[in-house]
């Protein structure tokens, strides 16, 4: 078992930064695979971010450039730092963990991200 919690969002303007943090406990082998998914009204619940624990990571194509993963494996933590935000970047945005990029297995509350123009 995997309990995600994470911090951070809130209300920017466009072109701004946000730093989201996620700290995990619990089983070592739920949390190989850490990342950040997103979902916004009326669209589908999409990647954002993910990083294993020996720092692979992936990006979504939106989001390259402008946003970087990273975690701190001692203190089981993942992080996003989100920069140059954009509208379209507004969305609940998940923490999730796994025993692999393949499995999705837990999922933290969301924290809410608005980027206003």
């Amino acid at each position: 078992q995997v309990q995600l919690a994470e911090s951070g969002g809130g209300l920017v303007q466009a072109g701004g930064s946000l730093r989201l943090s996620c700290a995990a406990s619990g089983s070592i082998f739920g949390t190989n695979a850490m990342g950040w998914h997103r979902q916004a009204p009326g669209k589908q619940r999409e990647l954002v971010a993910a990083i294993s624990r020996g720092g692979t990571t992936n990006y979504a194509d939106s989001v390259k450039g402008r946003f970087t993963i990273s975690r701190d494996n001692a203190k089981n933590t993942v992080y996003l730092q989100m920069n140059s935000l954009l509208p379209e970047d507004t969305a609940v945005y998940y923490c999730t963990s796994g025993p692999n990029f393949n499995i999705d297995r837990y999922w933290g509350q969301g924290t809410q991200v608005t980027v206003s123009s």
